[in-house]
């Protein structure tokens, strides 16, 4: 008789992963465990005899690790073919499932981690940001509600597919319209970034010359740029972070501690006003 996994089974399977994928995470197993865990209600299904369910809990033991929300396809993957196996599948052994789960981690990986944490997240945060002006809590709520909705049913979408299409999951996901669609929404979040920083980050200089003998100054800098290129230092700003982080590899933590010193040397010799008051 063939067996084959219950929609029960299969959700009991998606939680384990959505919701313990960093069970017992360590620099040496990262994700091994929150995976076992997803494949123990697969195995027990398909099993009756314990000696059969630990062969087979064996083959996860490998070292494992992704990003965890495109990673999902990767699991439902593996229920697929553990469910091939149990059903005398001679081409599928430990071999196959951790030789696919060790080819897919890096490249799934990369998608995620530039879709999901790279553009997803920070346009979300955009939005929230827009809607929280005046300490408004809308944004944060939005966020928190948006954010979870799209991780939970991005991740079950995934899984689902995942185990129905098996190999045809990853030809999207690495071909070339999985490709034009990482592209798309690169080129989404670009713009949403874009309109964060025009609309968030704000670099004035209070830089004055006032001639000898003169109270009112002939030249306020300032002035003079917006005149020439609204928000012109703004502008630099962001380049200079972008071209510090991209191209010079920068750590994020460097980045801001450089911007401390530039803003503490700034206001020291008089180019920016914090405009605090003593």
């Amino acid at each position: 008789m063939e067996k084959k996994l219950t929609k029960k089974v299969l959700n009991k399977s998606f939680h384990n992963w959505y919701y313990g994928n960093l069970t017992c995470f360590s620099q040496e197993h990262m994700q091994t465990f929150g995976y076992l865990c997803s494949m123990l209600p697969i195995v027990e299904e398909l099993y009756s005899k314990k000696e059969d369910q630990q062969k087979a809990m064996h083959t996860y033991t490998a070292f494992f690790n992704t990003e965890p929300q495109v990673g999902s396809v990767i699991v439902g993957m593996t229920a697929g073919l553990e469910e091939a196996r149990a059903n005398g599948a001679e081409d599928v052994d430990d071999e196959t499932i951790n030789g696919l789960r060790a080819g897919l981690m890096g490249p799934i990986a990369g998608i995620g981690d530039s879709l999901v944490v790279g553009t997803v997240i920070p346009i979300l945060l955009g939005v929230a940001m827009g809607m929280s002006t005046g300490g408004s809590p809308v944004g944060a709520i939005f966020y928190t509600i948006v954010w979870n909705l799209f991780a939970y049913f991005g991740m079950k979408l995934l899984y689902f597919k995942g185990y129905e299409l098996g190999g045809k999951a990853v030809d999207f996901l690495v071909g070339p319209q999985g490709e034009a669609l990482r592209e798309s929404i690169t080129m989404v979040g670009g713009i949403v970034i874009g309109a964060v920083a025009a609309t968030w980050v704000s670099v004035q200089t209070s830089f004055t010359m006032i001639a000898k003998g003169e109270t009112v100054p002939y030249l306020i800098l300032q002035n003079t740029l917006d005149g020439v290129y609204p928000g012109l230092l703004t502008a630099v700003f962001v380049l200079f972070c972008w071209f510090l982080l991209s191209k010079k590899k920068l750590s994020p933590i460097k980045v801001m501690l450089l911007l401390v010193v530039i803003a503490l040397v700034g206001v020291l010799v008089g180019f920016f006003n914090p405009g605090l008051t003593y």
